[in-house]
């Protein structure tokens, strides 16, 4: 069974990893996380955000965004940033496709954006604020790449206890 990837690169708080993580359990997606982090895995606001989900967590970490490329070798990274021209519902999500997000105080560095234009996505918002919440954009986008893949392996429908359609 294919995977989504949700690739962070040096994230700084442990509340949005925490629910990024509990997201990737909800979606059967794997979470990569590029060091230096900016909390330790094991503190208590990870664990409160991701609930007890965390310890069903596909996540690997990294030493840094060359350790990530050598042992993820030719993987399709798009890359989600403020700067990009295209809008994220644009592109096609391949499966086992990474989607990479940057730090909460600033994003993916440039000189990593430079060499990835085409594959670089943004999130629609008014010009008069910076960014959207680290784990609201991973939803964002994660959700409209399984979508486009008809939410493969996931359940589409809920059902009421007590009521019978």
């Amino acid at each position: 069974m294919s995977k989504m990837n949700i690739v962070l690169l040096e994230p700084e708080i442990p509340s949005n990893t925490g629910n990024i993580g509990r997201t990737c359990v909800a979606t059967g997606t794997r979470l990569h996380l590029i060091e230096p982090l900016g909390f330790r895995l094991n503190e208590k606001a990870i664990q409160r955000a991701g609930m007890d989900y965390w310890k069903d967590l596909d996540v690997t970490t990294y030493l840094d965004y060359e350790d990530f490329l050598a042992k993820n070798p030719g993987a399709k990274i798009y890359m989600a940033t403020t700067k990009a021209k295209q809008i994220y519902t644009d592109v096609r999500y391949e499966e086992d496709c990474f989607i990479m997000f940057g730090k909460e105080s600033a994003g993916i560095p440039e000189e990593i954006l430079v060499r990835h234009p085409d594959t670089a996505v943004r999130i629609p918002m008014n010009e008069d604020i910076r960014s959207l919440n680290l784990a609201n954009s991973v939803a964002i986008v994660l959700y409209e790449a399984l979508r486009q893949q008809g939410f493969a392996h996931m359940q589409k429908e809920g059902r009421l206890r007590d009521f019978m359609w």
